[in-house]
């Protein structure tokens, strides 16, 4: 075998090859880590310019490149735990790929930085969401009386619960919205859900992961928390409508208060002019008495 067979060997193994690039989206952070002499960019412009580039040129040699939020507090911590120089470009790289198969990701797929930047962050909060949940649920521990695992249970509730709302819902696009607002930090969760031709719901199982464990602590926490719901189906117009949390039950809003969520500033309190071609309503039924039969935690 030649030389040169040998480079054409290497050149389609690079094709075959997938990488991560660890960003710095937050101006903050990439000032945190200049303080590292072997980081070698001053200006967080020209990095992302840089960044963006170093993109395109591997989509255009045909490889795939994951995009990894990149955290300089968790880069240091990181390097504690393992004895690494943070001051090294190679400690980065192995953060770097670390963070392909635990941190927030999205993949590169042309699309410009500015928008795939705010898809990152909003991955980030997603994750960070879920895992947060999840630990409040775990810490719950067991029902008194039966000792059942009270946020297994809890979880298993607000499955059941998505289901029928997704059951009941008109078909076409759904988009659902999930709010518990009685830990430190109000929870947010959000799932996008759509319905073919044949009746089939098709979502992303993140998306509904994380959905679902937020509201199974709103359940098994009785704290303030709420749904919302909106359909999009072709030929009419988008409907609007949701629940409040109630113990392990979901109460029905009325079509004013759902008008009323929907057209208030969450943070200002400032009234919002209603969209046109929007129907605030009612929700349907869900088929449920508002919550499990047998014994209630």
């Amino acid at each position: 075998m030649t030389h040169t067979d040998h480079q054409t060997m290497r050149r389609v193994l690079r094709r075959e090859l997938a990488g991560t690039i660890g960003l710095l989206t937050d101006e903050q952070d990439f000032h945190v880590m200049r303080r590292y002499r072997s980081f070698a960019f001053d200006d967080h412009t020209v990095y992302l310019e840089q960044v963006e580039a170093l993109l395109k040129t591997r989509a255009a040699q045909g490889s795939h490149t994951t995009v990894a939020l990149f955290d300089p507090e968790e880069y240091a911590d990181f390097c504690a735990r393992r004895s690494l120089d943070p001051d090294l470009p190679s400690s980065r790289t192995r953060f770097t790929a670390e963070l392909a198969t635990t941190g927030p990701t999205v993949p590169y797929e042309g699309q410009p930085l500015a928008d795939l930047v705010p898809a990152l962050v909003d991955e980030a909060v997603r994750q960070a969401t879920w895992e947060y949940a999840s630990t409040l649920l775990a810490r719950l521990g067991t029902c008194a009386s039966c000792g059942e695992d009270l946020g297994r249970a809890a979880f298993h509730r607000a499955s059941d619960l998505l289901v029928r709302i997704l059951d009941t819902a008109r078909p076409g696009h759904r988009h659902l919205v999930c709010s518990v607002s009685g830990t430190p930090e109000t929870l947010i969760a959000v799932l996008h859900a759509d319905q073919d031709d044949e009746g089939n719901t098709h979502l992303d199982d993140g998306e509904a992961l994380e959905f679902t464990t937020v509201l199974a602590l709103g359940i098994a926490t009785r704290d303030p928390g709420g749904l919302v719901m909106r359909t999009t189906s072709q030929g009419t117009t988008d409907r609007v409508y949701g629940w409040r949390l109630r113990g392990e039950s979901l109460e029905p809003l009325t079509a004013g208060e759902v008008f009323d969520a929907y057209c208030t500033d969450v943070e200002s309190g400032d009234l919002i002019s209603p969209e046109s071609g929007v129907d605030y309503c009612a929700p349907p039924d869900l088929g449920d008495d508002g919550a499990p039969a047998g014994h209630r935690h």
